[in-house]
C-alpha cells in the first residue's frame, strides 16, 4: 500500500472482507500516518463507482480493495465504465495462494483476467512462500501499476493487481510502525493523461467558404470552445462535455442539424469528446460529404461513427488541433446564424411575471405582476422546469452529476451555456452507480481541492432506486454535501420515446420496457439515515435547491 502512494496514488476505497484485511488494515494504518485518504463502503459495486468518481475529480487513479471471490466481480460495472470512458482505476484483489486455487477452496475463482478485455494490465501478484518480501519487485509493481492507469503507455483507465494472501493473513499494524510517504518522494506526475504521442497533431485553418462545426461530446474539456472561436465554427457542445460555454454555442444543435439550411451545409466536423447524446451528430459524421477530424480522447476506442455505415469519407484521428490563420466576417456571419437561429428557437422559455409591472407606479400593473409570481410558484414542475432549476442553482464551485435517464437528454436540448463541472457514466450510458459515482466526487471535491460547494446529481427514479446502496454508510465514515435530485416521472420515460412504443401494446411497454413502481422514497431514504424532501411546485424547487443539509434527497414528482 505504501508503495502505491509512492507512486501518486492519494485515495483508497474499501470493502470489508476477511481475504483482504491485509491490504486494508494497511490502508487504514497509512492514513493514520498522514499518507492517504481511505474511505469505506459497505458493498463492492458502490465501491467501484465510488473510486470512478474520485478519479474523475482528481485524475488520479484511485484504489479499490475487495477480499476475494463474488467481490470481485462486484466491480466490474464501475470498470468497464472506466475502461470505456478513460477513468484510472486500480483494482487490488485479495486472492487465495496458488495451491488452493482450482481445488474447491472456499471462496476461490480464477480472478486474474476476470474483467476480460476491459482490463488489459492483469498482474496475479503470488503469496511470498518463505521470508520476507522483495520490496524492490512491489514498488516495481506498483510503479507500473499507477502508471498504466493513469495513461503513461497507451489509454487511461482500469489496472488489476490481484493479492495472494497465506494464513495467517494478517498482523495488527499500528499507527507508530506505519510512517508516511515523504512528499519529496511522491511521483506527482499521475493526472490522467489525454496526449496521444504516436498521433499528429492537426494544423487546420478556418475554410475559406464557411462551413466548419465544432462537437464536443462528453468530458471534450475548455478545449474545444477554443477551437470553436479560433476556427470561426458553431459550437455543438453536449450537456457533460466541460465546453458548454462562450459566445460560439449553439443550443439548440439537434433542431440545426435536421435544417438543410444549417446541417445541410456542414462539410467539416472538428469532433472533440464522445458523443453520445443526440442521433443528429453521427447522422452529420456518416455523410460522403463531410470531413471530420477527431480528437482522439482517453477512452478506450476512439469514436469513429462511420465505420458503422457505408460512407467513403475519411476520419483522421488526431492528438489536437492547431489553428493557423484567421477568420473573416464570413465566419463570424456563420456562426452568428447558428448562434441566433439556436435563440430564436429556444426563445425566452418561461420569461416569468413581467418585472416591468414590478417596478410600475401603477397599482393595477403591480396586482398583475403578484398574481402572476404567485401563479409561477405554484405551478406543478416538470422536466424542462426541473432541469433548468438545477442547473440555475449551480456554480462553479459545485459539481453537477447527470444520470442516463431522459432528463439528461432535456438539459442538453434546453440548458443555456454556463461553465460548469458536469459528470455523466456516458463511458457505457448505463444507469448503474450513478449516486455512487457523485459521492465519490464530492469526497475528492470537498478532500483534495478544499472548495466549500455542493454537489448534485440529477437522475430519474430507476436509475436512483438501481443505486439505493449508495446511501448506506459505515458510521465512521465522513458525510460530504450531497444533493440528490430525483424527477420522479413513476418508470422509464425515456422508452416511451422509441419507435417500437408507437407498435407495441400499452399494457406490454409498461410492463417490459417502462417499468412503472410505487416505492415509499421517503421511507428508504430516512431509513437510510438521509434528509427527505418533497416538492411539487417551481417556488418549493427553487427553495429546496438552498438547503444547507449534507445528505439530502429531493423528490420531484413530474407533471407531463
Amino acid at each position: 500500500m505504501r508503495e502505491l502512494t509512492r507512486a501518486g496514488v492519494t485515495d483508497v476505497v474499501v470493502s470489508p472482507g476477511s481475504r483482504s484485511q491485509a491490504l486494508a488494515l494497511a490502508a487504514v494504518a497509512l492514513e493514520r500516518a498522514g499518507g492517504i485518504t481511505v474511505h469505506v463502503r459497505l458493498d463492492e459495486r458502490t465501491a467501484g463507482f465510488f473510486a470512478l468518481g474520485l478519479a474523475v475529480e482528481t485524475g488520479r487513479p484511485a484504489a479499490v480493495v475487495t477480499t476475494s471471490g463474488t467481490a470481485v466481480a462486484n466491480l466490474h460495472p464501475a470498470v468497464l465504465e472506466a475502461h470505456h470512458s478513460g477513468v484510472p482505476m486500480v483494482v487490488l484483489s485479495a486472492d487465495r495462494p496458488e495451491e488452493l486455487r482450482g481445488i474447491g477452496s472456499n471462496q476461490t475463482t480464477v480472478q486474474p483476467g476476470l474483467f476480460g478485455p476491459a482490463v488489459d494490465h492483469v498482474r496475479d501478484v503470488q503469496a511470498p512462500s518463505s521470508g520476507s518480501v522483495d520490496v524492490a519487485t512491489v514498488r516495481a509493481l506498483a510503479r507500473e501499476a499507477v502508471a498504466v492507469a493513469a495513461g503513461h503507455t497507451g489509454q487511461p483507465g482500469p489496472v488489476q493487481l490481484n493479492v495472494a494472501f497465506r494464513e495467517p493473513l494478517s498482523a495488527g499494524l499500528r499507527a507508530e510502525d506505519v510512517e508516511a510517504v515523504p512528499e519529496d518522494e511522491v511521483d506527482l506526475d499521475h493526472a490522467r493523461r489525454r496526449a496521444h504521442t504516436g498521433l499528429p497533431v492537426a494544423e487546420l485553418e478556418p475554410d475559406a467558404e464557411p462551413g466548419t462545426v465544432v462537437i464536443a461530446g462528453h468530458d471534450a474539456g475548455a478545449d474545444a470552445e477554443r477551437i470553436a472561436w479560433e476556427l470561426g465554427a458553431p459550437l455543438l457542445a453536449e450537456v457533460s462535455s466541460g465546453a458548454r460555454f462562450g459566445r460560439n454555442l449553439v443550443v439548440a444543435y439537434r433542431d440545426l442539424l435536421r435544417d438543410p439550411a444549417f446541417g445541410g451545409a456542414v462539410r467539416r466536423a472538428v469532433v472533440v469528446g464522445h458523443p453520445t447524446l443526440s442521433r443528429e451528430v453521427p447522422a452529420l459524421l456518416q455523410r460522403d460529404d463531410v470531413e471530420t477530424v477527431v480528437v482522439r480522447g482517453p477512452a478506450a476506442d476512439p469514436y469513429d461513427p462511420r465505420r458503422a455505415s457505408r460512407s467513403t469519407a475519411v476520419t483522421t484521428v488526431v492528438s489536437d488541433v492547431r489553428v493557423t490563420g484567421r477568420t473573416t466576417a464570413a465566419h463570424r456571419a456563420w456562426v452568428g446564424r447558428w448562434v441566433a437561429t439556436s435563440r430564436a428557437l429556444l426563445g425566452d422559455g418561461d420569461a416569468g411575471p413581467d418585472l416591468d409591472a414590478k417596478r410600475s407606479t401603477d397599482r393595477g400593473e403591480r396586482n398583475r405582476y403578484l398574481r402572476d409570481e404567485v401563479a409561477l410558484r405554484r405551478r406543478p414542475v416538470d422536466r424542462t422546469m426541473l432541469v433548468d432549476a438545477v442547473w440555475g442553482a449551480t456554480w462553479p464551485h459545485d459539481r453537477l452529476v447527470l444520470g442516463a435517464s431522459q432528463l439528461i437528454r432535456v438539459a442538453d436540448a434546453h440548458v443555456a451555456g454556463k461553465k460548469l463541472r458536469v459528470h455523466a457514466n456516458r463511458g457505457l450510458a448505463g444507469i448503474d452507480g450513478t449516486v455512487s459515482t457523485a459521492l465519490g466526487i464530492a469526497a475528492a471535491l470537498e478532500g483534495s481541492t478544499g472548495l466549500i460547494g455542493t454537489t448534485r446529481v440529477l437522475v430519474g427514479d430507476l436509475t436512483f432506486l438501481h443505486d439505493l446502496g449508495a446511501l448506506v454508510t459505515g458510521t465512521e465514515e465522513e458525510t460530504h454535501r450531497v444533493q440528490v435530485v430525483v424527477g420522479n416521472d413513476d418508470g422509464g420515460a425515456i422508452f416511451r420515446g422509441l419507435e417500437v412504443a408507437e407498435t407495441t401494446p400499452d399494457e406490454d411497454m409498461r410492463r417490459m420496457m417502462t417499468t412503472p413502481q410505487h416505492v415509499d422514497v421517503e421511507r428508504v431514504v430516512t431509513g437510510l439515515g438521509w434528509e427527505y424532501r418533497r416538492v411539487e411546485t417551481w417556488g418549493d424547487l427553487e427553495a429546496v435547491l438552498t438547503d444547507p443539509a449534507e445528505r439530502l434527497v429531493v423528490e420531484v414528482p413530474l407533471a407531463e
